[in-house]
């Protein structure tokens, strides 16, 4: 590990469910059999930086059950931190059900959330003594979208990392099924992405939350409104970034042979972003490393599987 990997860690905080993903393809109410996984946004996140050999904790709840005794023990085998996870003995677990796809067709999800557990989390769940100079809040707007208290969470993170100088990601993340309407989603989602330094929209989630489908309008959009630097994800195209002092660019993707399940592509894409600025990348290189790894997630089944080790990452970028 580097030095300057070993003055930095990575927090975010977020709901994790267990996740049933179908073994045959066809309608989920067709499926006899389903294998269990890990989902979460967030949690993809923190995996990743946690292979990558980040110090990295993750802040949420579960239930007193066993999906929750699951989502705990499957977190600490990433080696990431979870004094922060809490138990509640009232609410339960999420899971959701996920379809089998080979085509690379978005699956059908269907999610089992409401009243989670998780989504009791609230200010007083997020400790000051987690955020330092040193510390990458990564935060995104399906947290933001769970529930009031999960919303008061993500802004006491947000005034504990602003006060002690930690660089704030935030990954727009829409999910319009969780908001009472659009026009509340687009207001809470841009009020939380302003108060961040780095902004991770993609170019359809960016046409709603800006009114334009231009990566660099999209990018503008935010640094007008303080942030320090935007990446707009293109999908297979790439990436388009630009920064306060007027870097920018256009970082094609990588070409993927066969898409098997886009979901987590997101997830690993912002992995490579913030991993590549913590090593002390440019901004072009934290690009193309977030595409990397989302071209690595559409290539098999799982939202966190293919996410590589350091020594894994290194032999990947050796070789382009």
């Amino acid at each position: 590990m580097t030095e300057q990997q070993q003055t930095h860690s990575f927090v975010t905080l977020g709901e994790a469910m267990a996740m049933f993903v179908a073994d045959a393809t066809g309608p989920l109410a067709d499926v006899e059999r389903f294998s269990r996984s890990l989902a979460g946004a967030e949690v993809n996140v923190a995996i990743g930086m946690a292979r990558l050999g980040f110090e990295s904790t993750y802040i949420s709840k579960v239930g007193n059950d066993s999906f929750g005794a699951y989502i705990r023990k499957t977190i600490e085998s990433e080696q990431i931190q979870t004094d922060s996870i809490s138990t509640s003995s009232q609410q339960p677990t999420g899971f959701m059900l996920k379809s089998n796809v080979i085509d690379g067709s978005d699956p059908k999800t269907e999610y089992f959330r409401r009243h989670s557990a998780a989504s009791t989390l609230n200010a007083e769940d997020i400790k000051t003594e987690l955020f330092h100079a040193g510390t990458h809040l990564h935060l995104t707007g399906v947290a933001a979208a769970i529930s009031d208290s999960m919303r008061e969470a993500i802004q006491c993170a947000l005034q504990y990392a602003k006060a002690q100088g930690s660089r704030i990601s935030f990954d727009t993340n829409l999910r319009p099924a969780l908001w009472s309407d659009q026009a509340t989603m687009v207001e809470k989602i841009n009020e939380f992405a302003f108060a961040c330094d780095l902004v991770l929209p993609g170019v359809e989630e960016g046409k709603i939350l800006t009114g334009s489908d231009q990566p660099e309008e999209i990018a503008d959009f935010y640094l007008q409104h303080g942030v320090k630097a935007v990446i707009v994800k293109l999908g297979s195209a790439g990436a388009y970034y630009k920064t306060q002092s007027g870097d920018k660019g256009t970082v094609a993707g990588f070409p993927v042979n066969k898409v098997v399940d886009t979901v987590g592509a997101g997830d690993s894409f912002a992995v490579g972003v913030i991993s590549a600025l913590l090593d002390g990348c440019s901004m072009e290189q934290a690009a193309r490393r977030g595409n990397l790894l989302g071209s690595l997630t559409v290539q098999v089944r799982g939202d966190s599987e293919a996410l590589p080790t350091r020594n894994e990452l290194n032999t990947l970028e050796n070789n382009q």
